[in-house]
């Protein structure tokens, strides 16, 4: 099978159906798992009303709203700041449609007010406009403090956009009543990346055509009203009759034992971060800035300590995750294979010198998180975790599911499967890298 054709495949299994975009699509990373994905594994654990679903990672929800979806309770923990605060909005349906599109079009009136009374066309300035008021507008455009544009990827979003963002912001803050704020907010937050900002995700995060205007109300308006259409579909399902409950923790997952109660969990699905030099904050920099999120490089750091350690930005000279790993010999092996591929290709910056130590602390972290989750889990619970093989540090071979499974069968699980998902194309490497699912099972009885 040619690379194209396997490229075409591993795109096509990873998509978003349009069926799953209710819900999903409010706000959702460009590699997230899909919900597909989920179901799949769903109906292998044969998982009921009765069940109760982990997602430890759970980014923006996936998990989590198919499982709301079918009426069966479920609790997912995420370090992200403002992620968790998407997942957690995603999974409140409990918000009046009607009310929720009367309160944007209020919001979305007021701002278009403001922008008018200041020269500007709410949808895109007009070039005549743009000339009479060139010079007064410029000196008025509000723009973010010092502290909050140093956390920003340079040109993430042009003046004149970010304007008419803060000017929304405001609206939506002091307009939007309690119940419907952070509804107003996460739409706000996916048009601001997806179509206000300058930015681009191929996967990673960079910055594509430069936008000088954008009709930022109007882009919110239209996805408020997705929302609210989206709101009343799920509202007429059995699941939202029954309220079934769904729980989200602003946590570390590399100690899982501090949010869960013991012996709660029957399932887990989920999709930790690879390892590799994607850094996972800088994907959501932009909103968690304009949403308050983030203020200052302190508070950065501080989120990131949370996250495990899968990229040199986001390691600290007081980690000791390794630890958790020290008498792995594959682990170690692999490290000292990439350190010593360093050193023969003579590379010296900082990050180089810390892949060896990234590949240490992400294994060790996740061995942290499978023996603090032991606690949570019920007898026969059953375990998915999507990961994927890599070769970003200097192109050695990172068997991450192989490893995943090696660390889980020395905890006590048992491995019952390493499925394949898809393939990937690295274009680092020029070749294809396995996406798997690691299937494990917890009986401690059979494992103590």
């Amino acid at each position: 099978m040619s690379y194209a054709t396997q490229t075409r495949q591993g795109a096509e299994r990873n998509r978003l159906y349009p069926v799953d975009r209710p819900v999903h699509a409010w706000y959702r990373f460009p590699l997230s798992f899909p919900p597909h994905l989920v179901r799949q594994y769903m109906d292998r654990f044969d998982l009921t009303p009765q069940s109760h679903v982990l997602d430890p990672f759970c980014g923006t929800g996936t998990t989590l709203v198919e499982c709301k979806k079918r009426g069966i309770p479920s609790t997912g923990i995420e370090a992200n700041a403002v992620v968790h605060f998407a997942a957690c909005t995603k999974t409140n349906w409990h918000v009046s449609p009607a009310s929720l599109e009367t309160q944007a079009v209020a919001v979305a009136d007021s701002a278009q007010q403001i922008l008018a009374a200041e020269g500007w066309d709410a949808a895109c300035d007009s070039p005549s406009a743009r000339l009479a008021s060139d010079e007064r507008n410029r000196r008025v455009l509000r723009c973010l403090t010092a502290d909050q544009t140093r956390l920003l990827i340079a040109r993430s979003i042009s003046p004149l956009p970010l304007h008419k963002a803060l000017v929304l912001r405001d609206q939506i803050q002091q307009r939007t009543r309690t119940q419907y704020r952070a509804h107003a907010r996460l739409a706000y937050a996916k048009q601001l990346v997806s179509a206000i900002s300058n930015l681009r995700f191929g996967p990673e995060v960079g910055i594509g055509k430069i936008k000088d205007d954008a009709p930022v109300v109007d882009l919110w308006l239209s996805e408020m009203r997705t929302m609210a259409s989206d709101l009343q579909c799920m509202q007429s399902t059995a699941a939202y009759r029954v309220r079934t409950p769904t729980a989200v923790h602003c946590a570390d997952a590399r100690q899982p034992e501090t949010v869960l109660a013991p012996r709660s969990i029957d399932a887990v699905i989920t999709s930790p971060p690879y390892p590799n030099e994607k850094d996972y904050s800088r994907t959501t920099r932009l909103e968690a800035v304009l949403l308050d999120f983030l203020h200052d490089r302190p508070a950065l750091r501080a989120q990131k300590q949370r996250f495990l350690r899968s990229n040199t930005r986001n390691v600290y000279q007081a980690d000791n995750d390794d630890d958790w790993v020290a008498d792995y010999p594959r682990i170690q092996a692999l490290a000292e294979a990439i350190e010593t591929r360093r050193q023969a290709l003579g590379k010296t910056s900082g990050f180089e010198k810390q892949y060896a130590r990234v590949v240490r602390l992400y294994f060790g972290g996740l061995a942290q998180h499978l023996a603090g989750l032991r606690s949570a889990l019920r007898p026969g619970a059953q375990l998915a975790y999507v990961v994927g093989d890599q070769a970003s540090f200097f192109r050695i071979p990172i068997r991450t599911g192989a490893i995943l499974a090696e660390i889980a069968e020395s905890l006590g699980y048992s491995l019952d499967s390493i499925d394949l998902f898809r393939t990937r194309f690295a274009t680092a490497t020029q070749t294809h890298l396995r996406e798997e699912v690691v299937v494990l099972r917890w009986r401690p009885s059979v494992n103590a």
